[in-house]
């Protein structure tokens, strides 16, 4: 039926939004041995491509205002492939991440999109339920990205990972342009009412700068993706040094920690509802730091459990920053949503890096965990003093 193929649509949309976005951080040990290059030098093929879309992602959403959500996301989506396959035959660090920068511009055009063409298509009791499918996606594709990469350079190189990346995502393209309806036209009336209007834009991002509970929340998201990215990139390069000496395979498995965190991640929204938003922020940093800690235990199965804490605790973290952007804007929240998202991403692309300039040399993987829970510590801080207008907005709406 043609619903549910639309339901599978948006399912697939979400993999090859975030296949590839990752997909280097499992390798990141084997592309600094082939190109002699340092953790952080390494640590930047991750934070290219977030940095490109935090720099895409305001614009995404007026693109696809402009030529469609479908044939936004279909034509982004193929062609995703061409940095892709690009990949394969780079023979530096230099090569490696201007396509990499690349893929990063692409990919907003598929997930902004795809996220208004859920709100837009299905009635708000069954969006809610289309959008977990989307997210679950994007779980799927991220953990995949990682693992097949990290299985193929285990046994024919790093390369062949891009490979069978590029034939994923044709396929993913493929099934998009099959199934997802072309959905319903916009008229006039329903753009925006500063679309196509600089000033107006400009000026809503001005208040929104004023606004010290946004503030606290863009600065909020960008400390989950700068841990996330941080956490995700150096321990990969913990677990190949001794004693443990992990292959490209095996640091790919840990990332199942990922669709764990993902599924338990949706009691968030109760949790919130039951604690309030600043007490299951802090209970959920708390979660992470505890993680992360564990990791600091020589035993691979409490690095391991310790990962999979530090994903659900970011991940509702992440939840309760992200619901309450809506919130606290006062008008212009899909520019705030933008903004968002952009302060979001630029967090992954520092943390790509700045913990193998700072602390990885000195420190090892002990100084990361350092760097990353005084960074989550902060979440709480800008949580309970930014969002104290929480109770009244709330209210208000």
């Amino acid at each position: 039926m043609t619903f549910d193929r639309a339901r599978a649509a948006v399912t697939i949309a979400g993999i090859c939004a975030f296949l590839d976005l990752y997909a280097p951080q499992a390798v990141l040990p084997q592309l600094s041995e082939t190109f002699h290059i340092t953790p952080a030098s390494a640590g930047t093929t991750v934070g290219v491509s977030t940095l490109a879309v935090a720099l895409a992602a305001p614009f995404a959403g007026m693109l696809a205002d402009r030529a469609g959500r479908k044939r936004t996301i279909v034509t982004a989506t193929f062609l995703l492939q061409i940095p892709t396959v690009m990949l394969i035959f780079a023979s530096g660090l230099n090569e490696i991440l201007l396509w990499r920068f690349i893929q990063g511009l692409f990919l907003p055009a598929i997930f902004s999109p795809t996220v208004a063409y859920v709100n837009e298509e299905w009635p708000p009791g069954q969006a809610a339920d289309v959008m977990g499918l989307y997210i679950a996606g994007s779980a799927l594709g991220g953990f995949s990205g990682r693992f097949v990469t990290a299985l193929l350079a285990d046994h024919f190189g790093w390369r062949a990972g891009f490979a069978v990346l590029t034939l994923i995502t044709l396929a993913c393209s493929l099934a998009i342009l099959a199934w997802l309806p072309p959905g319903r036209k916009r008229t006039h009336a329903q753009a925006p009412a500063t679309a196509g209007r600089g000033e107006g834009a400009f000026a809503a991002l001005l208040g929104h700068l004023r606004n010290p509970a946004l503030l606290a929340t863009f600065a909020i998201g960008f400390a989950v993706l700068f841990s996330q990215v941080a956490t995700f990139t150096y321990v990969n390069f913990h677990l190949a040094d001794a004693p443990y000496s992990m292959g490209p395979a095996q640091l790919g498995l840990i990332f199942l920690v990922y669709p764990i965190g993902a599924v338990i991640t949706p009691a968030s929204g109760f949790l919130i509802r039951r604690l309030g938003r600043r007490q299951a922020m802090t209970l959920a940093a708390t979660v992470a730091c505890s993680g992360l800690l564990f990791t600091l235990h020589g035993a691979v199965a409490m690095i391991v459990t310790g990962l999979a804490l530090f994903v659900t605790g970011t991940f509702t973290m992440m939840s309760a920053a992200m619901g309450f952007v809506g919130q606290a804007a006062k008008q212009a929240k899909a520019t705030a949503v933008g903004f968002y998202v952009c302060c979001y991403y630029v967090g992954g692309s520092v943390g790509a890096v700045l913990p193998g300039m700072v602390v990885w040399h000195q420190a090892g993987w002990r100084g990361c965990v350092g760097l990353v829970v005084l960074v989550i510590a902060t979440t709480v801080v800008l949580a309970w003093r930014g969002w104290r207008a929480e109770r009244m907005i709330c209210a208000a709406e």
